[in-house]
């Protein structure tokens, strides 16, 4: 036996080599001119890497036919059809020099060998010292030696004079034509006589058989004992098991006689019997291979993840949707839908079916109608050519029958199988077109088939005729062309043509895929919502809301060439447009990964092999194999895969129904194909081997087409392979990507091996490393992206598996070990995610957790809940933004294409399902009453905690309720508290899971109207109250608990009378309307109660009179009556006019009237005086001057005034004043005016533990950032703490931060609203005007409860205006010293304490403070009464 085998050749494989001539791939969009790259030697890895019965696409050496015994042996390899390449070594003595000789035969001048040499003890090529004329080096790689030329052959020599060379590999290239030949698409190799280094000792070099290598380090193994074995330590224990047979044969052992040892047969066997192996021999070595090929011995159990910064991964593409996309103009009505309107206003007429044909840049539309009892056909052109229909009537499909005379229009021609009719011209709104109008007899016509003519020019339908399907289920577009919100929020027009496109759609998938490709271009221009457009049709598609295929015989090739072309426009569009990865993943994911040429032609092919090999050619196998050659689709990967089951289970018929089932396939479903399956599958127990080989390949080209996210076909797409099937799958060949990391094959074989494995963390160890490895590929538009894409595609959908397999191991893991799972979930859906910066502060946050537990910190727990109260929000968010951006798409184009109700409800609810975050839900959902157990925080909590009686009502928001009236004591079970809301009268306790600042406006109204209110964290809980809508409850609380029972309606006529008196309207106020006394700003001394509000009023009296450490900001005021002055100044009468209009509306309870207030009050100009006057106080203050920087400056300045006095008409506000009987023509507005202090921190400060009533304890909240995060009911919870009076030192923390957002501002002022109904004595209207983001724009909270009168919780906060925009930053909780520096913490909440309780004893009563905290020191802008 040679001394170099096919497997030691394997082990110096030249990666990277291209396609040989004589079996090439098709990728003609791949296709270059430049030279492709040579051969590279590579080291040795631990293992090939094996996808199933295919081995990943590395070049191996071929070792040549040679015969130790002969002097001189000869390799002969054919080139091309009438080429052919000779190679004969010379024998030589012992250490003396070896002769190659090459002749090629019929070959060009310009032939040369690329070629290295190979030695034992290396794992790159030699290149020898001693080289013919003309050898170059190539790379310090490679040698590159010129044949001579000799007639029509080729001639070269090359001589080895070191005796340790074994061998040399070789290519040859033909430079003239630029032409690599390849020994059937693997490196020549050549071995050398070994009589050459036999006998050196131990400085020689002795080749020993690799399969002698394998079983002798198999035998090692089991010697040590069945260890399991690092990759290192595999490859030293081959090694030394190469290392003691080398010296066994050093020593002048005959490799006969090793072999006899090794395998325990008589040495004479091999000579005996050379082409067969013993039983023994098979025996062993298939126990070695089978040891080399699991590796589940000699790998490890996990991999050693690197270390990498957490943000390495971020991205920050966000795919926003501009007004002009969802406001886009409707587009001009071309004379063809001008048509079709006047058809839908006749008198009950019924569209039956229209469709739009191109006709070069024109269009013909044909419509097929029912009115009054008669079928009509219409047929109208925008060519202006004269045309001719030729047309005839069907009453099966394929049939033209000449129509009856009597349905013929006037002027008609009638043929034997058709009729000619001129189209006549007509006018609409003055554009002209061609119409032809034919009223049928006879309700049996299935449609109607016709060809155009112009003079002796015959126009089709892309080479067949047009047809009209009478029987054609109508589109809905018809119905909803001109209702005002019908296709609001999507990319309307781009979805109507694809309503009109779709039943082209319908003949086969090779007709969507080529639409779909047409279609990029226009989706891609529609932005955004053009993008979602595509997917929902796609998605429509691959749920099989749509018809895949309608009696069209077309090539599984064709398919799979229009699948390429539409994921090759993805995928160009992918390295373009990075803000739309996301949408393109789910798009490419629905398709699968085409790949033109043979890949499709296979499915076809393959399975006639398939029938005739296994002598199955009837039955379920011939009408599959006749379905396959009509239509392949996706179902046929679920049909093969229980063809496979039903085979493995021995022929249980019931496992193939049971996988076709679970899959979404039944018997209706076989028998609708166009080609139907009747029967089911019945072999012969003979046949099962085969067929399971066949079947397994097969299934392999099926994933390839229709499959994107198939893991084993994504790696072996990836990293190349080579078919080791029989027959059909010869020289099916894939060449690995390049760019991979030198560890990536081992990585995903990795994946492979563990990938079924009962306990999952090391696999999603090992997907997630493969995913971080693949992403800078993914980033930079590396070459065959679309492949890459597809192997990421099938990581997070088998990660996605794995993790929801690994639910039942969670149930009894400790809490490390659930973080650890939620740390691995959220680090996937980051890796999937266009915009995941929330997402990857989340990952950092949980990180954190678990180093906290492993520190033994007692406070994890609770820092964890916060985590996953945060985590929560990132997936709420999540599916907000899905919800918006998809469900307008999925319910219009559903319309359009009569999708069915159920499946268009629950579109985007059926997406996020599918994905990451629906896996990390259930985790969060699975740990938090595990957190809450260690962190003691109990099912509750309670913000005001009142004994209630009550009706339970279930609401979904507050929001939508807030305005409404109950007659008789209700306790709402609300699924959603944003913060900012009113209580509604009547209500008497609110429910909630939803977990609003204890310091909100709602908490706040709630405690000031006794109104129960407390958030529920039991699901179970709320779900048991929801379940008694309707009933009366009894609800009693403690500080941290609320106990309820069911009572009859007498108990609750006897209740006390607190709760008589919880939920109802406060008694009618009075306010005194203020008058302008002449300033039009004042100073901090001249603010009184008739010129300012208690605001401002505080502030003034703060200053001081605080500690000196505690901060006041500078202030001036624009006074009471301003507003009604700078009205009344002449230059603003045509704005007084439009706001006495306005008034004269709401009287009439015309709310609406309300937003358009607030846009009038901005139309104000600024009097002269105004402008000196608060230029001359804002810097005799020592506040900065707005126009000294710019006339600009001052206008955002105004205009931030403007807005102040504009939201005395936010819906809230007057909503609430009406609530109360105040009289909202006497509200006044002063302006407060500070300098913004651009804090650290913000804090509000109740002096009495609202929760509580404990006034012998400050409750504080602060968050990072301005503290309009905080009053202005933005998502997530702020750090709370409490902290005695008589031990202000000690701050204990109650909850940490879970808001994701903070806001930050550069030097900048502030504008407050000051009115003088904030602080009415009994009146809880603090926060009626605090905050203003956006007012003044509609968004979608408004769009969709705009009949409530009700706004974004953001918007209807009380109102302070910035001149200059805040930035929001994404917070990221453990850089910040707050949370992650105790003393650093203990010191702020101590100081914040202690000014909130200097402020209480300045006053003499409990005080709410608001303040921020500027490098330490404490500032505060704000205090008033606690209410």
């Amino acid at each position: 036996m040679g001394g170099f085998s096919a497997a030691s050749a394997a082990e110096r494989c030249a990666v990277g080599i291209h396609t040989s001539p004589s079996s090439p791939v098709s990728h003609p969009r791949s296709r270059r001119q430049q030279q492709p790259a040579p051969p590279v030697r590579r080291r040795r890895l631990a293992a090939p890497l094996a996808v199933s019965r295919r081995s990943l696409l590395v070049p191996h050496a071929v070792a040549a036919s040679t015969d130790r015994a002969s002097p001189e042996a000869v390799g002969r390899f054919n080139l091309e059809s009438n080429s052919e390449l000779q190679v004969t070594v010379n024998a030589a003595p012992q250490g003396a020099i070896a002769e190659i000789n090459f002749e090629a035969t019929n070959t060009s001048g310009s032939l040369v060998l690329h070629w290295g040499a190979l030695r034992p003890d290396r794992g790159e090529w030699l290149l020898p010292s001693r080289r013919p004329d003309g050898t170059t080096t190539f790379k310090n790689q490679a040698l590159r030696t010129p044949f001579v030329k000799s007639g029509d052959n080729s001639t070269l020599r090359v001589e080895i004079d070191d005796p340790a060379v074994q061998a040399i590999e070789f290519l040859l290239f033909d430079e003239a034509r630029n032409k690599w030949f390849k020994n059937n698409g693997q490196n020549f190799l050549i071995q050398l006589p070994t009589s050459r280094n036999q006998g050196q000792g131990a400085s020689g070099a002795t080749a020993v058989p690799e399969d002698l290598v394998q079983i002798q380090s198999y035998l090692r193994w089991e010697r040590n004992g069945k260890q399991s074995y690092t990759s290192d330590q595999e490859k030293v224990e081959y090694e030394a098991a190469r290392a003691e047979l080398t010296e066994e044969l050093n020593r002048g052992v005959p490799l006969e006689k090793l072999r006899a040892r090794l395998t325990e047969t008589p040495e004479s066997s091999e000579r005996d019997a050379p082409a067969s192996k013993t039983t023994a021999t098979k025996e062993l070595e298939k126990r070695a291979s089978k040891q080399e090929k699991k590796k589940k011995k000699y790998s490890v159990e996990r991999i050693q993840r690197k270390n990498r910064d957490i943000t390495q991964l971020l991205n920050k593409h966000k795919p926003g949707v501009t007004k002009e996309q969802v406001q886009a103009a409707p587009k001009q009505p071309t004379v063809l839908d001008l048509f079709t309107k006047s058809l839908q206003e006749g008198d009950d007429c019924d569209v039956l079916s229209r469709k739009l044909f191109k006709i070069g840049d024109k269009e013909i539309l044909a419509i097929a109608t029912k009115a009054l009892g008669k079928t009509r056909v219409h047929l109208a052109t925008n060519d202006a050519e004269p045309l001719i229909l030729h047309w005839a009537l069907a009453k099966k499909a394929g049939e033209w029958e000449a129509p009856p005379s009597s349905i013929a229009p006037s002027g008609s021609t009638l043929l034997d199988k058709a009729c000619e009719t001129s189209f006549v011209e007509s006018e609409l709104d003055g554009l002209q077109y061609q119409v032809v109008e034919i009223e049928l007899d006879d309700d049996g016509y299935k449609g109607m088939p016709f060809v155009l003519r112009h003079g002796e020019t015959w126009i089709k339908n892309n080479d067949s005729d047009f047809y009209l399907d009478f029987k054609t289920k109508v589109t809905k577009k018809a119905k909803v062309i001109d209702t005002g919100d019908a296709g609001k929020g999507t990319a309307k027009a781009f979805l109507e043509r694809i309503a009109d496109l779709e039943e082209d759609a319908q003949r086969s998938f090779m007709h969507r895929f080529n639409i779909a490709a047409d279609l990029v271009d226009q989706a891609r221009d529609a932005g955004l919502l053009g993008i979602v457009g595509l997917f929902v049709w796609i998605r429509f598609m691959s749920t099989r809301q749509l018809i895949w295929n309608k009696n069209y015989n077309v090539k599984p090739r064709e398919i799979s060439k229009a699948q390429d072309r539409f994921t090759d426009d993805l995928e160009n569009m992918y390295k373009s447009y990075p803000q739309y990865r996301e949408i393109l993943r789910m798009i490419l994911s629905a398709v699968g990964r085409g790949g033109e040429g043979d890949v499709g032609q296979r499915i076809r092919d393959e399975i006639l092999v398939i029938q005739r090999n296994n002598d199955c050619k009837g039955g379920m196998m011939e009408e599959w194999h006749q379905k396959l050659h009509n239509n392949t689709s996706p179902d046929d990967v679920v049909i093969c895969q229980a063809i496979i089951d039903y085979i493995k289970s021995d022929f249980d018929i019931s496992v193939y129904w049971d996988t076709l089932n679970k899959n979404g396939i039944n018997k209706e479903r076989l028998l609708s194909y166009d080609r139907a399956i009747h029967s089911e599958p019945k072999f012969r127990s003979d046949q099962k081997e085969g067929l399971l080989r066949d079947l397994g390949n097969y299934m392999r080209s099926l994933k390839a087409v229709h499959s994107g996210a198939d893991l084993e076909s994504a790696i072996a797409t990836c990293m190349g392979y080579k078919s080791e099937g029989e027959g059909f799958m010869v020289g099916v060949q894939i060449n690995p990507v390049k760019g991979l990391s030198s560890g990536f094959p081992e990585l995903l074989q990795f994946v492979l091996d563990h990938v079924e494995d009962k306990s999952a963390e090391p696999l999603l160890e090992g997907l997630l490393e493969a995913r971080v490895e693949l992403r800078p590929l993914l980033i930079e538009s590396s070459e065959r992206l679309k492949d890459l894409i597809f192997l990421d595609i099938a990581l997070d959908s088998t990660f996605r598996t794995a993790v929801e397999r690994s639910y039942e191991e969670l149930n009894d893991a400790a809490p490390e070990k659930i973080m650890y799972f939620i740390g691995l979930v959220l680090e996937n859906l980051a890796l999937s995610t266009d915009d995941n910066e929330d997402i990857l502060y989340c990952l950092k946050g949980w990180n954190q957790a678990m180093e906290m537990v492993k520190q033994k910190d007692d406070q994890w727990a609770l820092y964890a809940k916060a985590c996953l109260d945060r985590t929560r929000l990132a997936l709420a968010s999540k599916g907000e933004q899905y919800y918006n951006m998809m469900q307008p798409s999925a319910e219009y184009l559903g319309s359009l294409l009569n999708v069915d109700e159920w499946a268009v409800d629950i579109f985007t609810e059926e997406i996020i399902r599918g994905g990451s975050a629906a896996t990390l839900s259930a985790l969060l959902n699975r740990f938090d009453p595990v957190l809450r157990n260690v962190a003691h925080l109990g099912s509750w909590q309670v913000i005001s905690p009142v004994e209630v009686t009550g009706y339970v009502v279930v609401v979904d928001k507050l929001l939508s309720v807030q305005n409404k009236s109950y007659d008789k004591p209700t306790i709402l079970m609300a699924k959603s508290v944003k913060g900012e809301e009113e209580i509604p009268d009547g209500v008497v306790g609110v429910i909630t899971p939803d977990m609003p600042d204890v310091l909100s406006h709602v908490s706040v109204r709630a405690r000031n109207c006794k109104v129960l209110f407390a958030t529920c964290f039991d699901p179970n809980t709320l779900s048991e109250l929801q379940g008694h809508e309707g009933k009366v409850f009894s609800f009693k609380t403690t500080s941290a608990d609320v106990t309820y029972r069911e009572i009859t309606e007498s108990e609750l006529m006897q209740s006390s009378s607190a709760n008589a008196q919880a939920g109802e309207a406060i008694a009618s106020l009075s306010l005194v309307k203020k008058k302008f006394l002449g300033k039009y700003a004042i100073s901090a001394e001249d603010f009184t109660e008739e010129m300012v509000g208690a605001k401002s009023r505080n502030i003034a009296y703060l200053k001081g009179k605080v500690p000196s450490w505690v901060g006041i900001p500078t202030s001036v005021a624009i006074p009471f009556g301003t507003f009604e002055k700078v009205l009344s100044d002449d230059t603003n009468k045509e704005v007084a006019q439009n706001i006495q209009m306005l008034k004269g509306r709401l009287a009439q309870d015309d709310f609406s009237a309300l937003g358009e207030m607030r846009k009038t009050v901005l139309d104000l100009t600024a009097p002269t005086q105004l402008v000196t006057e608060l230029k001359e106080k804002m810097l005799s203050s020592g506040m900065p001057w707005p126009g000294d920087e710019s006339d600009q400056r001052w206008e955002q300045a105004w205009m931030a005034i403007k807005k102040v006095w504009a939201s005395k008409w936010n819906e809230r506000a007057y909503f609430s004043t009406r609530k109360v009987k105040l009289d909202h023509d006497y509200l006044s507005m002063s302006v407060l005016v500070q300098e913004i202090v651009n804090a650290d921190y913000a804090f509000v400060i109740h002096t009495t533990n609202p929760s509580s009533g404990d006034s012998s304890e400050i409750y504080a909240e602060v968050v990072k950032g301005l503290g309009e995060t905080l009053v202005g009911a933005y998502p997530g919870r702020a750090m709370s703490f409490v902290c005695k009076k008589d031990d202000l030192d000690s701050p204990k923390v109650l909850g940490y931060p879970s808001k994701p957002i903070g806001l930050f501002i550069k030097r900048s002022i502030i504008f407050r609203s000051d009115s003088n109904g904030e602080d009415l004595e009994g009146y809880a209207g603090a926060g009626l005007y605090d905050r203003l983001v956006n007012f003044f724009h509609e968004t979608r909270f408004t769009h969709m409860l705009k009949n409530s009168f009700s706004i974004t919780a953001k918007e209807c906060a009380c109102f302070s205006v910035p001149m200059d925009e805040e930035d929001q930053v994404v917070l990221d909780y453990t850089t910040d010293a707050l949370i992650t520096d105790s003393g650093f913490r203990s010191s702020i909440l101590s100081s914040i304490a202690r000014a909130g309780h200097a402020i209480e004893e300045l006053y003499g009563s409990p005080q709410d403070v608001e303040g921020v905290v500027k490098d330490g020191k404490i500032y505060v802008v704000q205090t008033r009464p606690q209410m």
